[in-house]
């Protein structure tokens, strides 16, 4: 269940998993204007939470030589969309060794190239996905939100 304060900030979100290569897109404000910046990179680990809203995933990426990493709330109202590109072939679910490999050491074996049924705009708010998800079956509706 749900905590009812919570159930506002409930988005659904794309099924993602470490060695998913994704790309979000975030809402950053610079002055008084507002524009979207796109962070693509591999999903190295997935944080569960206390609670539905707390989950968020680590995504790095390697830029000039030097590594990046972002921790992303899955349901942050800054966070538009969320499209996935690659899946690799992964055995771990945490895959934080990649810290230490460079070059092809550090290269994940592609399990397929995804199409857009995986690429989710991330949807408004519990609310609002309630009303939509009403009249839908349990297999429709995969995160239970009813």
């Amino acid at each position: 269940m749900i905590h009812e304060q919570a159930k506002r900030f409930v988005r659904q979100v794309p099924d993602i998993r470490p060695g998913y290569t994704v790309r979000v897109h975030e809402v950053v404000q610079e002055g008084g204007k507002e524009r979207i910046q796109i962070f693509e990179g591999l999903v190295i680990t997935m944080h569960k939470g206390h609670c539905l809203t707390d989950r968020s995933m680590t995504i790095r990426r390697i830029v000039s030589g030097v590594g990046i990493e972002k921790i992303v709330p899955l349901h942050s109202p800054l966070i538009t969309k969320i499209d996935v590109k690659k899946v690799a072939q992964v055995r771990r679910a945490k895959l934080t060794f990649l810290r230490g490999r460079q070059g092809k050491s550090a290269r994940l074996n592609e399990r397929f190239t995804t199409s857009d049924e995986f690429n989710v705009a991330v949807s408004a708010p519990a609310k609002e996905v309630d009303k939509a998800n009403e009249a839908t079956s349990p297999e429709e509706n995969p995160l239970g939100l009813n």
